[in-house]
């Protein structure tokens, strides 16, 4: 089995759409659908790498990366913002918040992959 990746995301087709995508890849996939559910996944998994929806229900993803950067076990962990907010300047709100990349939405599948992989091959 490949890297460990977790997914949060309220949207269960885009859940399941990602979980099959990156389970052909090998890659371990843990989904959360909303922030909390995420950080307490997070904690106990320690995922290799975090795909973010930014435009969750309860704590937007903008303030989920904040509060995830500031636990020191998980600020490591590279997060990924994946959404539909792609306007001029959502890339940078995203990094700003403490994402370490951006992939808009809709995802290209045959792109998905190897975004991923370059991520983790950052992180080494």
């Amino acid at each position: 089995m490949g890297a460990k990746i977790l997914y949060i995301e309220d949207n269960p087709g885009n859940r399941l759409l990602v979980r099959r995508i990156l389970l052909v890849e090998d890659y371990e996939v843990l989904e959360a659908e909303d922030g909390p559910t995420g950080i307490e996944i997070a904690m106990r998994e320690k995922p290799e790498l975090i795909l973010m929806d930014m435009n969750l229900p309860d704590i937007d993803g903008y303030e989920l990366t904040r509060r995830i950067r500031e636990i020191p076990e998980l600020a490591s962990i590279p997060i990924i913002a994946m959404t539909a907010n792609v306007m001029h300047g959502d890339r940078e709100k995203t990094l700003e918040a403490g994402c370490d990349g951006y992939i808009p939405k809709p995802i290209d599948v045959d792109e998905l992959p190897r975004q991923v992989e370059q991520f983790l091959e950052a992180r080494e």
